[in-house]
């Protein structure tokens, strides 16, 4: 037999131990493919409609760092399974260099040949992402279906560097292998443990800590009690470390303990489906933890970024109307009546808004619920608009009382107010108490006029009529009427705000549109969620493809145990209930702590993105789960033919 045909023989003999990773392989190369396409579509150039190329080009960078480490490991692992035949070519006598040279033929036709097939396949889906791509961000192009050959050429360059560090890393193992630590490399992989020590106990409790102290700290971050920044940075970086930390020391040691104390309340007296669930977390978790860790906290990172940009997408709409109340908002009275008369001269029906407004200083530091020295916020002496009671819908105040409205949810997360309490207005140099009662969310004037988040200050008419005669002109920061501009018919607005853009009003911060500053945030937070999402499926299915050759891995290593319990008369079925136990502890627990991990760096700081947390938080977890749950279901499959195959 010649080398061509051993070289065929291994091919279609190991054939059946490759076909994830020949699956794994293309999908990974349609993927970047498709993804490097989409950078070099036309819309996405500077010149184009959407401007995304350089966000586009960083992810790809991101996206190579992905499938690189997921190639290398995959790998490494099937590597390690061939470590017996690499012994026995030794033994018969072929050098190491010949070994290397033969496996690096093997490789090289199921890898070009799996990128090929890659290639043809991101190329045929090339024009569906583009499509969900423009659907995501909201513009109206045509997909057309383009072959790069600059996205061509990228691919092979990237994907045969890969190949050339796998070659190298495999003539590295095979080199530094003696031939009987080859035929021992199998066994000696998986570090089992058979008694927890009290150092084990102590690091189980001490991970369950760690990771309860960065859950609480993250739900308390925002309420107030810490109102320094170096405070702030400090609680972000014992937050992320607690956790990281805490659990590792749950894999290494929590998960175990948890599982002997399963046992030992038992009495050591275990069903077939408890012996097979618990042993691979007994035996198996310990070694597993640095791995499992990883991908834990890159899930959890994954899901946290992914839920953050879909809540300020699917808060795009509901944003646009707390920064912009009305269509249209105008600071200059000149320029309100401008607009106005063109929209009249197009025929665009309209109703105007307008609030008179003045500047006022506070005193606020009785009814605000938070220590803001350390920050730099003068509570005894702050600056806000204020309007009349007459000029809202419903809020009617008697003499001496206040209300303020329009505070933003960022904003009362870091400094929170009481119900009520006694304010204090600077009115012609004298101070004039205020009776507060209480916080409206309605928003009556646009962003563009209140900086900062800060609230607006309504008071009863007598008191704002007294302001409008003695208001100080030296803290006046814009026009002291306030217009808004609402259209008659919504399907108009497009055309509106071309009026308003070629008027230069969308020039600067004064002026605003509530249907532009939507689309403009869809289609910002779009690119980005599209950009995270892509990213985020990468990192699923190959971290999910990780686990499934981990079991694979395991079954191999535990077939003959499969064999013996056979032969004791247990059935397919009592195996196969008890490989499902299993399944759902090496899916279940990176699952099960990666969703509290991304919930509470999602609660810590939501408001910074958006308006609603719960449901689009709950569909990309849903989503996560459902996609991560398929590779739970393919390791029972896998371990569904061995069971079959032991007896």
């Amino acid at each position: 037999m010649n080398i061509n045909q051993l070289i065929l023989r291994n091919l279609k003999k190991n054939l059946k131990n490759y076909y994830l990773y020949v699956f794994a392989l293309i999908f990974s190369v349609a993927l970047y493919f498709s993804f490097v396409t989409l950078q070099y579509d036309p819309s996405m150039s500077q010149e184009g409609s959407i401007k995304g190329e350089a966000a586009v080009r960083v992810a790809s960078i991101l996206l190579i760092a992905i499938v690189a480490i997921f190639l290398l490991y995959a790998n490494a692992l099937f590597i390690k399974r061939r470590s017996k035949e690499i012994g026995l070519f030794q033994l018969i006598g072929m050098t190491k260099n010949r070994i290397a040279r033969i496996l690096g033929i093997e490789n090289l036709i199921i890898y070009f040949g799996s990128l090929a097939v890659g290639i043809f396949i991101g190329f045929a889906i090339s024009k569906l992402i583009l499509m969900s791509f423009f659907r995501v961000v909201g513009v109206d192009e045509i997909a057309e279906l383009n072959f790069s050959t600059q996205a061509f050429f990228q691919t092979l360059i990237v994907f045969a560097g890969i190949y050339l560090v796998i070659m190298a890393t495999n003539y590295l193992f095979i080199h530094r292998q003696s031939i009987l630590s080859l035929f021992r490399v199998t066994s000696s992989a998986q570090g089992k443990v058979k008694k927890l020590s009290v150092w084990e106990h102590l690091m189980g409790l001490l991970g369950i800590g760690l990771i309860a102290s960065g859950y609480y700290l993250s739900s308390q971050l925002f309420e107030g009690s810490i109102t320094t920044i170096n405070g702030f940075y400090l609680a972000m970086l014992y937050i992320l470390g607690s956790v990281i930390v805490g659990t590792y020391f749950l894999y290494k040691g929590s998960v175990r303990f948890v599982s002997n104390l399963i046992r030992k309340n038992k009495n050591g007296y275990l069903n077939i489906n408890e012996v097979l669930s618990l042993s691979s977390v007994m035996f198996r978790m310990k070694s597993n933890a640095f791995l499992l860790t990883v991908i834990t906290t890159v899930s959890a990172l994954a899901i946290s970024l992914l839920s953050l940009m879909y809540i300020s997408y699917y808060s795009a709409e509901k944003l646009a109307e707390t920064t912009v109340p009305d269509d249209f908002a105008i600071i200059e009275p000149e320029k309100a009546d401008g607009f106005m008369d063109r929209l009249e001269k197009e025929g665009i029906a309209y109703t105007e808004n307008q609030i008179p407004v003045y500047e006022a200083e506070f005193n606020v530091k009785d009814i605000l619920d938070a220590n803001l020295e350390e920050l730099n916020f003068n509570t005894e002496k702050t600056t806000f608009p204020v309007i009349s009671e007459v000029q809202t819908d419903g809020i009617e105040l008697d003499e001496g009382e206040m209300k303020l409205t329009g505070y933003t949810d960022l904003m009362q997360s870091f400094i929170s107010l009481h119900d009520g309490g006694t304010a204090q207005i600077l009115l012609d140099g004298n101070w004039r108490e205020l009776e507060y009662q209480g916080l409206e969310e309605e928003y009556l004037l646009s962003s563009y006029y209140v900086a900062g988040g800060l609230p607006i200050g309504v008071v009863d008419e007598a008191l704002f009529e007294e302001l409008s005669q003695n208001y100080n002109p030296e803290i006046q920061t814009k026009s002291n009427l306030y217009t808004g501009v609402n259209l008659e018919d919504s399907s108009k607005q497009e055309k509106a705000y071309e009026i308003f853009a070629d008027m230069g009003l969308d020039e600067g911060r004064d002026n605003g549109s509530q249907w532009h500053s939507a689309m403009s945030q869809k289609q910002n937070m779009g690119l980005v969620m599209f950009i995270v999402g892509f990213l985020g499926l990468t990192f699923l299915i190959t971290s999910g493809c990780v686990l499934y050759f981990k079991q694979m891995d395991e079954g191999e290593d535990e077939k003959g145990s499969y064999t013996i319990l056979r032969k004791l008369g247990f059935t397919r079925g009592d195996l196969l209930r008890g490989i499902q136990g299993k399944q759902l502890f090496n899916f279940g627990i990176p699952l099960l702590i990666g969703l509290p991990h991304s919930y509470f760096a999602v609660q810590s700081g939501w408001f910074f993105f958006g308006t609603e947390l719960w449901t689009p938080m709950l569909i990309v977890m849903g989503l996560y789960t459902a996609f991560y749950s398929i590779f739970g279901l393919l390791s029972v499959l896998y371990y569904k033919k061995i069971i079959k195959e032991a007896l």
